[in-house]
């Protein structure tokens, strides 16, 4: 090993003789240096320890000792779990998945005759929550069933299954949003995330007053107060409008809910007057209008004739309101009209609904009616060249334009309703106020 370190010392200091003789230019106490450099590395690389038998090295291996890690408790823990139902899902299957694999509680669960119902409940999209610990055992289960509110509760407790049926407990809040619309009123909302029954409320609330087919302009403003139902802390079902102000066109309309004696209630402004008039704007909930009162070009006989109510576009099958309490005085095909509807209301007034597609299938002639409620759908029946509604307002039989006639108002409300109304929308009235005074985002 020696000798060959001398030999590799001696070719690197004939190298570097060799490659100074080559450059005579370079200053000698440079050279020097560069020579001093180039040697002492070579003597650190020589002096590196080599190992000359691999075979002494000694590994040490030392077992050390951990502590040990208690074990996860299993069965104590409570975990809630929800999922919603898969189409072709069966109840066993959904209940693994809500992390019910304790093989007792599922078997209770399916086998009790108290809970048979269930497996003919099985809805695609429908939530269903439970409470499991954590070996996989039910504390409780709750599925909503069909048609409303209630529901079946679940509890197990020693192996033995408690069913209750009855409505879920909803806490409820009350939510307030303000918005401006640029395009449209359900583009406004849905920025909001104001649930579309919302949106049918409020224009409905203001459709004596405002056509929300061909009123809403950019830069219209609304507030609400509503009621909002939750469940397990995530809202869940949208509930009544409170309060509302609706600002069309630089003019502001406002409604505060009032329950009445009786049990039921209706929306009156700050004054206490009923918004309700005898007769709402458009029998369609939202639609366009594409014919006016005046005279036209008829497409199917080719002559100009007087139209003598409003055209509104819709889809096939759209449902028709009646625009007012009233009594079905003719339902049936008549000529040209098609399907037709003609309601008697209070007084000298009548309307009429035609080209309908069908009939509601409680309407008969004599039976009565109230505002708001779906008398028919829309079609294309008659003189007609494409599903559309034709609405006709008459006063003593005669037709009148009803965008422009003057509609009856309803009757206010009682001095001593008012003053209860004055009372309790006191509260309702100040938040208003403060959503008003509230800049909004521009939503779509």
């Amino acid at each position: 090993m020696k000798d060959l370190y001398a030999i590799h010392c001696t070719m690197m200091k004939r190298s570097i003789v060799n490659y100074l003789t080559a450059f005579p230019e370079i200053p000698r106490r440079l050279l020097a240096v560069i020579a001093v450099s180039v040697l002492g590395m070579v003597t650190a690389l020589a002096f590196t320890p080599q190992p000359e038998h691999l075979e002494d090295r000694v590994e040490v291996v030392e077992m050390l000792k951990l502590p040990l890690a208690d074990p996860l408790a299993q069965g104590d823990e409570i975990y809630i779990r929800e999922e919603r139902i898969v189409r072709g899902e069966q109840l066993d299957h959904l209940l693994v998945r809500l992390g019910v694999t304790d093989g007792d509680s599922r078997r209770n669960i399916l086998r009790s005759p108290k809970t048979k119902i269930l497996h003919r409940q099985l809805v695609p999209g429908r939530v269903v929550d439970a409470r499991v610990r954590g070996d996989g055992t039910l504390v409780s289960l709750y599925f909503p069933l069909n048609g409303g509110e209630n529901g079946m509760l679940i509890e197990e407790n020693d192996g033995s299954l408690t069913v209750l049926e009855g409505a879920r407990p909803y806490e409820t809040r009350q939510i307030m949003k303000s918005g401006e619309i640029r395009y449209s009123l359900f583009g406004a909302t849905d920025s909001l995330g104001i649930p579309d029954s919302i949106a049918i409320q409020m224009a409905e609330i203001f459709s004596g007053d405002i056509d929300f087919h061909r009123d809403l302009r950019k830069g219209d403003r609304f507030s609400l107060v509503y009621e909002m139902r939750y469940l397990n802390g995530k809202p869940a079902i949208a509930g009544r409008i409170l309060a509302a102000e609706f600002v069309n066109a630089g003019k502001s309309y406002q409604a505060f809910y009032f329950a009445h004696g009786d049990g039921k209630g209706g929306y009156y402004n700050a004054e206490g007057g009923r918004l309700k008039k005898a007769f709402l704007r458009s029998p369609l909930e939202f639609s366009r209008m594409t014919s006016g009162f005046a005279m036209r070009f008829h497409p199917i006989h080719k002559t100009w004739r007087e139209h003598k109510g409003v055209d509104y576009g819709a889809p096939t099958g759209t449902p028709v309101r009646a625009t007012g309490d009233g009594v079905v005085q003719f339902v049936g095909e008549k000529g040209g009209y098609g399907k037709l509807i003609v309601l008697a209301h209070a007084g000298k007034y009548q309307t009429a609904y035609a080209h309908l597609s069908r009939f509601a299938s409680s309407l008969k002639q004599g039976g009565r009616v109230s505002q708001g409620d779906t008398i028919g759908y829309v079609g294309s029946t008659g003189w007609s060249t494409g599903p559309h509604l034709h609405y006709e307002f008459r006063v003593q039989g005669q037709a009148v334009n009803p965008l422009s006639v003057a509609v009856p108002v309803s009757i206010p409300l009682e001095a001593k309703q008012k003053a209860a109304f004055q009372r309790e929308s006191a509260n309702l009235q100040m938040a208003i106020a403060l959503l008003k005074n509230t800049p909004v985002a521009l939503f779509e």
